[in-house]
C-alpha cells in the first residue's frame, strides 16, 4: 500500500506583523500601520499548505503551556492537521517572531524560538510510529540539528522520503551525516549560495550550486527564486520553471507554501517538475495576501 501521509516537524510561532513604509534601518524608530497576530512558525505554516492543499497531515512540535500554545494546538486541528505529537511544554513560552512587512511586500523577522527549541530526540522517539507511517517527512532548521538529524535517520530508514527546507541557514555547514539521509532539499539562492561557496547570480552559477550540492549527497535539489520561479537538475540538465505573475503584498510564508505543496504533489505521485509547477502557483497565490497562515490557500483556488 502506498504511503501517503506527510509528516512535519518542526517549528511553530505566532507572528506579530507591524505594516510599515520602509524596514528600519539600526537604530531608526518608525512608525508603523496596520497590526496584526497571526500563527506562524515553518514547520507550522508548512503542516498547513500541507493539510491545505489535500494532504494528510501530522505535525511533530512544541509549544509552550500558554495561551499562545493553546491557541496554535486548537487551530491546526481546526486545518485537519494530526496534533497528537504536539507537546505543551512547562517553564517556556510559545516560540514568537516580530515581522515588519514593508509597501514592497517585503520582510524582516525576528524569532524568540522558545518551546521550539526543546524539540527533542526523545520527541521524535515518541513519533515513530507516525514517522513508519508517511510517505515524506518534511523539515526546517527552526529546531535543534541533532533532533532533525535523528528524525532524518529515522525517516530513511522506515523509508520515508526526507524533504529538507534548509531555514533559516545554521552558521556552520550542515553534517554530511545529516544530508545522507535527506532526498529533497529546496535552498533559496542565499541559502545555496551559503552551502556552496558559490555565489549564486545567474542560470549557470545555480547549476554549478545545484550540482555541488548533489555531491553533499543529496540527489534532488531544487533552488527556490522568488519571482523568478525555482530551478532544478533533471538528467543533467537545468530546468527552470517560471513563477506565476502575481502582485506581492506580502512574502511571509511564500517558501512555507512552496515547500507543503511541493510535498503534497509528490506524495499523489507526481514528477518533481510537475509538483514545482503546483508549488509555483500555490507560492504566488500566497504573496497576494498578508500573514502567514491566512496567505496559505486551498486546494480549491489552485488550477488542476
Amino acid at each position: 500500500m502506498e504511503k501517503r501521509k506527510i509528516v512535519v516537524i518542526g517549528s511553530c510561532n505566532t507572528d506579530m506583523v507591524i505594516r510599515v513604509d520602509h524596514l528600519p534601518l539600526p537604530g531608526e524608530t518608525i512608525i508603523g500601520h496596520d497590526f496584526m497576530t497571526n500563527q506562524g512558525g515553518k514547520g507550522a505554516n508548512q503542516a498547513v499548505a500541507v493539510a491545505r492543499l489535500g494532504g494528510q497531515t501530522a505535525f511533530v512540535a512544541r509549544v509552550g503551556k500558554d495561551g499562545f500554545g493553546e491557541q496554535s494546538i486548537s487551530l491546526l486541528r481546526a486545518e485537519g492537521i494530526d496534533t497528537n505529537c504536539v507537546t505543551a511544554t512547562e517553564g517556556v513560552s510559545t516560540g514568537v517572531a516580530l515581522i515588519p512587512v514593508d509597501d514592497k511586500g517585503e520582510n524582516s523577522i525576528i524569532v524568540a524560538s522558545g518551546a521550539n527549541a526543546r524539540l527533542s530526540i526523545e520527541d521524535i522517539k515518541a513519533a515513530e510510529p507516525l514517522i513508519k507511517e508517511a510517505g515524506i517527512v518534511l523539515m526546517q532548521l527552526e529546531t535543534p540539528l541533532e533532533t532533525l538529524m535523528y528524525a532524518a535517520e529515522v525517516a530513511c530508514k522506515a523509508g520515508a522520503r526526507v524533504v529538507l527546507n534548509p531555514a533559516p541557514f545554521p552558521k556552520d555547514p550542515l553534517p554530511g551525516e545529516f544530508l545522507s539521509h535527506i532526498d529533497l532539499i529546496t535552498p533559496n539562492e542565499t541559502e545555496a549560495s551559503r552551502m556552496t561557496g558559490i555565489e549564486v547570480s545567474d542560470e549557470e552559477s545555480i547549476h554549478q550550486a545545484i550540482r555541488a550540492i548533489q555531491r553533499l549527497g543529496v540527489r534532488d535539489v531544487i533552488i527556490t527564486a522568488g519571482g523568478k520561479g525555482a530551478y532544478t537538475d533533471i538528467n543533467g540538465e537545468l530546468i527552470h520553471l517560471a513563477a506565476c505573475k502575481t502582485e506581492v503584498v506580502d512574502t511571509t510564508a511564500a517558501g512555507d507554501t512552496f515547500c507543503g505543496a511541493l510535498c503534497v504533489a509528490l506524495s499523489e505521485g507526481r514528477s518533481l517538475s510537475e509538483g514545482i509547477r503546483f508549488a509555483n502557483q500555490a507560492a504566488s497565490l500566497s504573496v497576494t495576501r498578508m500573514g502567514a497562515w491566512r496567505s496559505i490557500p486551498k486546494r480549491e483556488e489552485l488550477k488542476p
